[in-house]
């Protein structure tokens, strides 16, 4: 076919353009039989070339073939006798449609391609939010807007969630968490399961049970969290052709609205770690990625936070070694993001063996170096509306017998399981998700929403919908819009906390006067002011923040914020410190008033307490 071949340059793994001919780089070694294979456009095999191992450095191959096109490429590597896709590739062909059933057929083959990396990034820069005014919201690409109201190609694509951009800034959003968008296989493809030698036997005419292979269930990966092709935008996720520009169009928008982009990668123990910090290198050089809330066993963790390319990229993972967390850093980049947030706060809204001290140390928890990542509900469980709508799991459509999930839901449901015309116990379940939003807006680590907590979606009681590409895996727009009140709440709480710094400062509180400011820069109170403990079986307490211990963005002091929980199923009451200098408390916000929880006009509280109804939150000022 004309084309020539000689040594490429093992500079980079991959695919490389250059004026003479394409680069190909891939891991061999000097033993094994090597060969590329070119496809056409309807996947049909064209040509092998074979790849003499005189082009091998270490165990590394690489080539240059002139007179190949990158434009309409399509390869595979083959390596002794074995297809392999180039786990480097920066495009894959051939999952262009989202659950394509023809990929069942064992014949199918998905290819390598390549995607230029040309790009008018414009005038991008990188947001770099401070985790002080960090508001985390984590969302499926698919699931978040196959059901919002978009027609047309645009449904369950980049495209779509960019139209979403003026109501994540409406929300007070300021970092957006995208569960898997590389490259992933969501068809659970034919697999066979070998019978054990000692159930294998000659099969006659008259039996009725035969030895035969077990397929695998049909089912679907929707979520993403399986090993896949870490260098390429998933293409089903595009409204067009090219979903490498597509989710650059969509990050520098993001980015034009100071949003920052954090992308879930998903390893299993057994991956080849240079693929990862190759990989996330890849998309922070390529895609200005922000960040990754990096999933799995035994990763790099540490070389990867010590890494220089990924000095001013936020990784988020279950938690560090110690040996990074001694020395202070320029850029804070590490956050820890786990569980330990989501039951205590759920034990206490719920009143299953729940401990307010236990709550109050997650509600200031803070370290000098890493963040914390705050969150009552996730992907991995209950939605948030399900928190207070079911006791139990029903997992019955992900077809496993109910057995799928957590057991441990830390959920009530307020008397009816489920959906409910019930007016009391709608309105309990309402107060519940303000109270929700209210704790976690006022923890002092980064909240996260999971796309449709802000507006009671629900899964209908499914606590692992990891299969569920339907009304259960989606976000329900149209049906949830009843409950948009409870998103101008959420929007409400992150403006709060926007304007009050002091909730959300980046120094760990110390519960003493140590800047000489006149009050403890945190302190609680109970009936009587000036508590010192909190005793377990105590289900109230009023949190007071000195607001001379931050600045606002202006420079000018935050205000005296009081925070009055009460979990008792009655009226409570809370000491209100005395104010200096003439100062009084405002009531601004009430869990406990309904819709409007937030005040249209502060009250003034004359009294030494004030009064906090069962089961609510209150926010009072000091001015």
């Amino acid at each position: 076919m004309g084309d020539t071949m000689k040594e490429g340059n093992y500079a980079k793994y991959g695919v490389q353009v250059q004026s003479d001919g394409i680069i190909f780089t891939f891991e061999a070694e000097k033993e094994d039989e090597c060969k590329i294979i070119f496809y056409g456009k309807n996947q049909e095999t064209l040509e092998k070339m074979e790849i003499p191992s005189r082009y091998c450095r270490g165990a590394i191959r690489s080539v240059c073939i002139q007179g190949k096109s990158a434009k309409h490429l399509r390869y595979n590597y083959e390596i002794n006798g074995e297809v392999i896709t180039d786990p480097y590739a920066s495009r894959i062909l051939g999952r262009e449609k989202w659950n394509d059933k023809r990929r069942k057929n064992c014949n199918y083959q998905v290819c390598g391609g390549y995607s230029s990396p040309e790009f008018d990034w414009e005038e991008d820069k990188q947001p770099e939010i401070s985790r002080q005014q960090m508001v985390m919201y984590k969302l499926h690409v698919r699931g978040f807007s196959m059901d919002a109201g978009i027609r047309g190609k645009s449904k369950g694509t980049f495209a779509a969630v960019r139209e979403r951009i003026p109501y994540f800034k409406k929300m007070g959003i300021t970092t957006l968490e995208f569960m898997p968008v590389y490259e992933f296989e969501e068809l659970v493809l034919p697999q066979t399961v070998e019978l054990p030698d000692y159930l294998k036997w000659q099969a006659k005419e008259e039996d009725i049970i035969k030895p035969e292979n077990s397929p695998v269930p049909d089912k679907l990966n929707y979520w993403g969290y399986v090993p896949g092709n870490y260098f390429a935008v998933k293409s089903a996720y595009s409204s067009t052709p090219d979903a490498a520009r597509e989710w650059k169009e969509l990050i520098r928008e993001l980015h034009a609205n100071g949003i920052e982009c954090v992308m879930e990668m998903f390893f299993v123990e057994s991956q080849n770690q240079n693929i990862i910090l190759d990989a996330l290198r890849y998309w922070v050089r390529e895609y200005h990625v922000d960040g990754f809330h990096l999933l799995g066993e035994k990763l790099p963790i540490t070389l990867i936070a010590q890494d220089a390319w990924l000095r001013r990229t936020k990784i988020f993972y279950t938690g560090f070694d110690e040996m990074l967390l001694e020395e202070p850093c320029r850029y804070p980049h590490l956050f820890a993001y786990n569980d330990e947030y989501l039951y205590p706060v759920r034990a206490m809204l719920n009143h299953m063996n729940g401990n307010l001290e236990a709550l109050m140390c997650q509600q200031r928890k803070q370290h000098k170096v890493q963040g914390f990542v705050n969150y009552i509900a996730d992907n991995n469980g209950f939605s948030l509306m399900d928190v207070f709508s079911y006791s139990e799991k029903h997992n019955e459509a992900n077809g496993e017998a109910n057995c799928d999930g957590s057991n441990w839901n830390v959920s009530s449901n307020y008397g009816m399981e489920g959906k409910t015309a019930k007016k009391h116990i709608n309105a309990m379940r309402e107060r519940q998700l303000r109270n929700a939003i209210a704790i976690l807006m006022l923890g002092q680590g980064v909240p996260l929403l999971f796309a449709g907590d802000e507006m009671g979606n629900s899964q209908e009681g499914n606590n692992n919908a990891y299969c569920q590409d339907n009304r259960i895996g989606w976000v329900n727009w149209k049906k949830n819009e009843k409950y948009m009140w409870l998103a101008e709440f959420t929007s409400q709480m992150a403006d709060f906390r926007k304007k009050h710094p002091v909730i959300s400062s980046e120094k760990p509180k110390c519960f003493s006067d140590y800047g000489r400011k006149g009050f403890p820069d945190l302190s609680y109170h109970g009936e009587n002011a000036w508590i010192s403990a909190l005793p377990k079986e105590q289900q109230a307490v009023g949190v007071m923040y000195c607001g001379a211990y931050e600045k606002r963005a202006d420079g000018s002091e935050d205000d005296m914020i009081y925070v009055g929980y009460n979990f008792h199923t009655g009226l409570g009451r809370l000491a209100l410190p005395k104010l200096p200098d003439k100062k009084k408390w405002y009531l601004c916000m009430d869990t406990a008033r309904g819709k409007e929880a937030f005040l249209e006009t502060e009250e003034v509280q004359r009294e030494v307490q004030i009064a906090v109804k069962g089961q609510s939150v209150v926010i009072l000022i000091g001015k």
